[in-house]
């Protein structure tokens, strides 16, 4: 068993009230996000993340295995460092998201936008369709590179359309009334009317930083 297969043992999760609750994980582990199918650690003393997926979800995680495998030679993507059964080992992005940006006031340029679509279009040249491309997902990294995390849903057959309703909210965005800094509140506000009422079929239930 290896460094990382033990690291990833250690991550006992269990089902309270039908939902997920971390219990215990190695001290050398750093809890930094919570999404709707893993846990996700930082491995202290390294720049790699563990990404470890509640146990009715370990299928997500061999399915972004297998979709990471297949665009490492994209730059825009992290390298993936190993999978297991459930989990995955990925660089650890050091930047903002897309997401904290907004509440920070740090500025999102045009270009930054392409690179995004260009992202998205290296991936569909090897036969995916990217999905649920959201503002978490999206990185502008200290060296000001862009990176793409959490890619399980990039085989998703559904069009997905939330890149492009946001790239249509960019254009508010470039307007000198738009504020400088949003309250995460508001963002995640605006998020759930999203998911909830103007989108209600933009994320599948069964199917999905840094993230």
């Amino acid at each position: 068993m290896n460094d990382f297969e033990q690291l990833a043992k250690s991550v006992i999760i269990k089902y309270k009230n039908k939902k997920p609750e971390l219990v215990d994980y190695d001290k050398s582990l750093s809890l930094t996000g919570v999404g709707r199918s893993a846990f996700v650690f930082k491995i202290k003393a390294t720049n790699k993340v563990m990404k470890v997926s509640f146990p009715k979800h370990h299928y997500i995680a061999q399915e972004e295995a297998d979709i990471y495998s297949s665009i490492q030679h994209i730059d825009y993507y992290p390298t993936l460092h190993e999978a297991g059964s459930n989990y995955i080992v990925i660089d650890y992005i050091e930047g903002y998201t897309f997401f904290e940006c907004l509440t920070l006031g740090i500025r999102i340029s045009e270009e930054e936008i392409k690179e995004v679509d260009n992202a998205l279009y290296l991936a569909r040249k090897e036969g995916l369709n990217p999905s649920d491309i959201h503002l978490r997902n999206i990185f502008k990294t200290f060296k000001g590179e862009i990176k793409m995390i959490d890619v399980a849903r990039f085989r998703q057959t559904k069009a997905c359309n939330q890149w492009g309703d946001l790239k249509g909210a960019y254009r508010f965005y470039t307007k000198p009334f738009f504020p400088k800094k949003i309250p995460a509140c508001i963002l995640n506000g605006i998020a759930a009317f999203y998911k909830n009422v103007y989108r209600k079929d933009a994320i599948p239930e069964n199917v999905n930083a840094n993230s």
